[in-house]
C-alpha cells in the first residue's frame, strides 16, 4: 500500500490545480442533480424509441465532461500542446462513440431468441450480453492499437503485474464500506443483480446463479480494458498524466444507473485505479480490484437482504 500511496503523492504533486478541480467537481456535481433529481439518463438519455437516438444519447453524456475537462486544462495548464495532435481530436471523438456502441449493441439477441424464450431467453440474453460487449469493446480497441500503437507499446495495459498485494489489501479496505452501503434501501434495490432469478420459475436450477456471476465478471473486463487500458495508454502517448482526470469524468458518466453514492465515488475510484494503471503499465490489478468490488457488492446485497 505504500506505494500506491507514492503514485499518488506523486500525481498530486504534479497534477493538481485546485481552481481546475474544483470546476471539474462542480460540473459532476450538476450532472450528478439533474440525473437523480432530474431523471437525465431514464428520461433524455436512454428515453427515444430507437438505437440512433439512444446511441446520441450516450454519445453526448460521455462526450460532454470527458472534453470539457479536457477544454478546461487550457485555463490551468501551460503544456497542452497535444490539442495541436490529430490522434487526440481522433480519440476524443471516437472513444465516447465505442462505449456508446458497446451500450446499445444488442444485435445478438435475435439469435439468442432463437434459442431459448421466456425465462430462459432473459436469463442467456443478459449472460450472453455482457461476454459479446467484451468482444466488441476488445475488437475495436484492438484496431486503434494496431493502427496507431502497435509499435510502440503493447496491447493496452497488458503488461504483467509485479505484485498482488497492494490489491488485495485495497479489496480488504473495501469490506466495511461495502457492508455499510449494503444496509442502504438503494444499495439493495439494485444489487445483488442475479436477484431477479429469486422471482422466476428457472431460479431454482442454483447454477444459474454461479454462471450469471461470472458472466458478470466480464462487464468489469470490457471496463478495464476501456478506461485503464485503451484510454489511459493511448493517451498517456499524447498529452501525459492529463488524461487522467477527463477519463474519471467519463468513467463517472457510466455509473448513472448505479445508486448515486456510488456515481460519485467512481470519479475518484476511477482516478486511483488509472494512476496505479499508469504507474504499473498493466490494468490487471484494476481488474483484480474492479472484480473483487463487484464480486463483494453481490455478496453485500446477499446479506443485506437476509438481514
Amino acid at each position: 500500500m505504500q506505494q500506491v500511496f507514492q503514485y499518488i503523492k506523486e500525481f498530486y504533486q504534479k497534477e493538481f490545480r485546485l481552481f481546475y478541480f474544483i470546476l471539474i467537481l462542480f460540473m459532476l456535481g450538476v450532472l450528478v442533480y439533474f440525473n437523480y433529481w432530474h431523471q437525465l439518463e431514464k428520461q433524455y438519455v436512454a428515453g427515444g424509441h430507437s438505437n440512433v437516438k439512444h446511441f446520441a444519447g450516450y454519445y453526448l453524456l460521455y462526450f460532454v465532461p470527458f472534453s470539457t475537462a479536457f477544454f478546461l486544462q487550457k485555463l490551468f495548464y501551460k503544456n497542452c500542446i497535444y490539442f495541436k495532435k490529430y490522434w487526440f481530436w481522433i480519440i476524443l471523438i471516437i472513444a465516447p462513440a465505442i462505449f456508446s456502441f458497446r451500450v446499445n449493441f444488442d444485435y445478438h439477441e435475435v439469435f439468442v431468441a432463437k434459442i431459448w424464450q421466456g425465462e430462459a431467453f432473459q436469463f442467456w440474453a443478459r449472460c450472453i450480453n455482457w461476454v459479446v460487449r467484451v468482444l466488441i469493446i476488445l475488437i475495436l480497441i484492438f484496431i486503434v492499437w494496431a493502427i496507431k500503437d502497435k509499435n510502440n507499446q503493447l496491447f493496452y495495459g497488458t503488461k504483467k503485474l509485479d505484485n498482488v498485494k497492494p490489491y488485495l489489501w485495497m479489496l480488504v479496505i473495501m469490506i466495511p464500506l461495502i457492508a455499510l452501503a449494503s444496509t442502504q434501501k438503494d444499495f439493495l434495490h439494485m444489487y445483488p443483480k442475479v436477484k431477479f432469478l429469486n422471482e422466476m420459475d428457472i431460479g431454482k436450477d442454483k447454477w444459474r446463479y454461479l454462471v450469471y456471476e461470472i458472466c458478470y465478471g466480464f462487464d468489469f473486463v470490457s471496463i478495464e480494458f476501456f478506461f485503464r487500458g485503451f484510454l489511459i495508454f493511448s493517451l498517456i502517448k499524447i498529452c501525459g498524466t492529463h488524461c487522467i482526470i477527463p477519463v474519471a469524468c467519463f468513467y463517472c458518466m457510466i455509473h448513472f444507473g448505479k445508486p448515486m453514492a456510488e456515481a460519485i465515488s467512481s470519479f475518484f475510484g476511477g482516478m486511483l485505479l488509472a494512476i496505479i494503471s499508469y504507474r504499473t503499465k498493466s490494468v490487471w490489478g484494476g481488474l483484480l480490484v474492479h472484480l473483487g468490488i463487484a464480486w463483494l457488492m453481490e455478496i453485500g446485497g446477499w446479506l443485506g437482504h437476509l438481514y
